[in-house]
């Protein structure tokens, strides 16, 4: 009998093994639950994402009435920091402390600068309703001040945090670890706009504040139980002084020049720009143009990121088969350009369905995108600043975001004004035209993207640019 039981646990053992999700990211010194309790930092990263670009925008547009460009801006002003990305990550790399931590410092302020951002967002929205007396521009200051924190403390968190989880992590499992990572921020994105769209299905504006001061609550408790015992102190950090450490432009020197490095980072940044002109724009067309709830237009980030979700899956199988990484980016890209057109189509035939199908897409396209060029940049690290490659990666992905954001807002009020006073012609008197146009210029800027990409999509599987045994994306469930 005992004989018997012992053959059973082994049966039961290795099907857990085989069916949980990264399972076999974990080690005896960094198991499984200390892995997942790590990665509530991409959680809380996630949440503020789908509020910011997918609640909040959508709110101050439609029922606060602010302009689709002033939101657009303040949504994209993030992108004041994103080039810092890439020296933040450099800095957690060779910081010294009096604790001897280099990535907890930054993670941690990152975080106080997430919750500074959302514990001051509800007094903005309550000035911005007018229903105070307080001067409207009073407000539309504090909103834009709490999009930078915002923003700002997402991508220090997230850079430096990436950074921790591959120093945790032993070679042979740090790939994998990673791909956790990344894939825990997707389901941070799915989890909470399933939330916010079932809380803000009796819609007011004091359920939107209460929703956002829980983010903040949230994001601080989770944060501190991310970081709680991860990075172990190290005596030699705690030297003062900047004698021995790398220098952060001959670093980046040698790190831009690696083989095809200039032109992945070209291609990323087309490709990021394509993908997200339509961040801010989505649940307002949604709205606006189909006639869409506040918790239905929620629900849209969470079924793009669910769509990212499964192009993972589909990532999974052919990165195992040695797939070039980057030739997979190039499928993204080639993804988005029907997921466009679709979305295009919704308005003239009036179809929320066809809407919500072109939005899965797009979340699709973008997660092979994003899987493909994350495999990509992590074997383009050089002398072990992992914090270097990831903050490289992260800086033209949020510059990228923040430019793509910033443009689609004014593009969209700009064409709408003329379409709208006849100066395009009587066909195109309609809200429509301006987000139809924002669709068109992104369809093209993928075909750019598509031609950036072209060549590293050629190379074989042995190259720099497209080996993915080394991060290990494959390991992803499926």
């Amino acid at each position: 009998m005992r004989e018997q039981g012992n053959r059973a646990g082994k049966i039961w053992t290795r099907i857990g093994l085989r069916f949980l999700p990264f399972a076999d990211a974990a080690t005896s010194d960094l198991p499984l639950l200390r892995l997942l309790r790590l990665s509530l930092f991409q959680v809380t990263v996630g949440m503020a994402i789908t509020l910011t670009i997918g609640t909040l925008n959508r709110v101050m547009i439609v029922e606060l009435g602010v302009s689709t460009s002033l939101v657009s801006i303040m949504v994209a002003l993030p992108l004041v920091v994103a080039p810092f990305r890439t020296l933040i990550g450099f800095k957690s790399d060779t910081h010294r402390s009096v604790l001897g931590w280099r990535r907890v410092p930054y993670i941690w302020f990152g975080t106080l600068l997430q919750f500074g951002g959302l514990a001051i967002m509800p007094f903005a929205l309550l000035v911005l309703s007018g229903d105070h007396g307080a001067p409207v521009v009073f407000g539309q200051v504090a909103a834009a001040l709490a999009f930078l924190l915002i923003g700002a403390g997402m991508q220090m968190t997230q850079t430096a945090g990436l950074a921790l989880a591959t120093d945790l992590a032993p070679d042979s499992v740090r790939p994998r670890v990673v791909a956790l990572m990344y894939a825990m921020l997707l389901i941070g994105v799915v989890v909470s706009g399933f939330l916010f769209g079932l809380l803000l299905a009796d819609f007011s504006p004091l359920r939107l504040i209460q929703v956002i001061q829980g983010a903040a609550t949230l994001t601080m408790l989770a944060n501190v139980a991310a970081l709680w015992k991860q990075e172990p102190r190290d005596p030699s950090r705690t030297v003062r002084g900047g004698d021995g450490l790398p220098d952060f432009k001959a670093s980046w020197r040698m790190f831009s020049t690696l083989p095809d490095t200039k032109r992945f980072l070209v291609a990323l940044g087309l490709g990021t720009v394509a993908f997200a002109m339509q961040d801010t724009l989505l649940e307002p067309y949604g709205g606006e143009i189909l006639h869409l709830g506040v918790a239905q237009t929620t629900l849209l980030t969470a079924l793009m990121a669910g769509g990212a979700l499964a192009a993972f899956a589909l990532a999974a199988g052919a990165l195992t088969r040695g797939r070039n990484p980057c030739r997979l980016a190039a499928h993204g890209l080639l993804l988005g350009l029907p997921a466009f057109t679709i979305v295009l189509f919704a308005a003239p035939l009036d179809s929320p369905l066809l809407f919500r199908l072109g939005v899965i897409l797009i979340g699709f396209g973008a997660g092979l995108f994003a899987v493909g060029t994350l495999t990509a940049a992590m074997n383009l690290e050089s002398g072990g600043h992992s914090g270097l490659a990831l903050g490289a990666w992260g800086a033209v992905q949020a510059t990228g975001a923040g430019v793509a954001i910033g443009l689609a807002g004014l593009i969209r009020d700009v064409v709408s004004l003329l379409a709208l006073r006849g100066s395009l012609g009587a066909a195109l008197v309609s809200p429509a035209t301006g987000y139809g146009v924002v669709y068109q210029i992104e369809i093209l800027l993928l075909l750019a993207g598509l031609v950036a990409i072209g060549p590293l999509a050629r190379h074989s599987s042995k190259n720099r640019l497209s080996r993915s045994d080394d991060l290990g994306l494959a390991r992803l469930p499926t």
